[in-house]
């Protein structure tokens, strides 16, 4: 079991800059891929960026490439997503999430486990 708990949302300007955490509960941290995913209001949950399990690997959704930057730190359990430039439509829900695939997935029925989520608003 792992648990995830996101920190680091709330209300920013445009232009404005979060940077998101997530910690892991449990010792098997390094053995999952971390993702990054969001939820607007009325739409589908989106695939925002993902880590592989050691750091090596990153993957972006086109739309957050050059503005988002995940990292993780396998010392602290800890997965960060840097949110530079913010966009008032990259106002979501940001969920994390654990996947056992090396270097994690697009898709989220990949992954076994999510946090609650933390609200990231971008006024305009």
């Amino acid at each position: 079991q792992v648990q995830l708990v996101e920190s680091g949302g709330g209300l920013v300007q445009t232009g404005g800059s979060l940077r998101l955490s997530c910690a892991a509960s449990g010792r098997t941290f390094s053995s999952y891929a971390m993702g990054w995913f969001r939820q607007a209001p009325g739409k589908e949950r989106e695939f925002v960026a993902v880590t592989s399990r050691t750091g090596d690997m990153t993957t972006y959704a086109d739309s957050m490439k050059g503005r988002f930057a995940i990292s993780r730190d396998n010392a602290k359990n800890t997965v960060y997503l840097q949110m530079n430039s913010l966009k008032p439509g990259d106002t979501a829900v940001y969920y994390c999430a654990a996947s056992r695939y090396y270097a994690g997935s697009y898709n989220g029925q990949d992954y076994a486990y999510w946090g609650q989520g933390t609200q990231v608003t971008v006024s305009s």
